[in-house]
């Protein structure tokens, strides 16, 4: 148990101390210290892992031969789909958030990616196809990584709708939902985590799989930045 522990912690405090969550674009969003343009990039591309995500995540689903670890994400999935509220589906409230601040989803369904934002969802396309350890390890680093990433999006929309007041209709529903719903995500991962944990070549392979993603992560990130 106390190794088990040990490898939950290890593993918890490399995804919260890493730079896909601790880069310059994701620190200046957060003091609101970008500008209009990136706000902008920001809003389209996150909405092209919005969008694919339920998808991706399906992926790694069906690939998960393990009832257990196929349970809690499934309760991951679910959610994503509104806890069987379709108005709760978490792309649509994305798509409100675009309409309130003037921009047509519809507008954006084929609109070509940024390189860093492809690499990224199809680098988890291809961990959660892949090796099922390490598929589990990038879903651990996603969902753990994501509580301080709403905290600074949440933190520098507020700001940024002080500077911007023709910004003061802005829905944000939807990260202010995600942020809530976090926790219970992270709940889901810490079980599989611990199924696994007293099996050495699951943790390397574990510990290879959420770092690989955050990389990538972090590419999405700062290929958002103006410079």
């Amino acid at each position: 148990m106390l190794q088990e522990n040990n490898f939950y912690k290890e593993t918890y405090d490399f995804v919260k101390g890493h730079d896909a969550i601790d880069n310059d674009f994701i620190n200046r969003f957060a003091k609101g210290d970008i500008s209009e343009e990136e706000f902008k990039r920001f809003s389209i591309e996150f909405y092209h892992f919005t969008r694919e995500w339920v998808s991706i995540l399906s992926v790694l689903l069906v690939n998960t031969p393990d009832e257990d670890d196929a349970a809690n994400l499934t309760t991951i999935l679910v959610s994503e789909l509104g806890d069987e509220n379709p108005h709760h589906r978490h792309e649509l409230l994305y798509r409100m958030y675009l309409r309130s601040i003037g921009i047509e989803p519809a507008d954006l369904v084929k609109r070509e990616q940024l390189t860093t934002t492809k690499a990224w969802l199809d680098g988890m396309r291809g961990y959660f196809g892949g090796d099922h350890f390490e598929a589990l390890g990038a879903e651990f680093g996603l969902e753990n990584m994501a509580i301080p990433m709403w905290d600074k999006i949440l933190s520098g929309m507020k700001i940024w709708v002080e500077k911007h007041p023709e910004y003061s209709k802005m829905d944000i529903k939807y990260f202010t939902f995600h942020r809530e719903l976090e926790e219970h995500h992270e709940e889901a991962m810490e079980n599989v985590l611990g199924t696994h944990a007293s099996d050495p070549v699951a943790r390397e392979k574990f510990m290879k799989g959420a770092n690989g993603i955050l990389d990538l992560e972090k590419g999405f990130w700062t290929g958002l930045s103006d410079n």
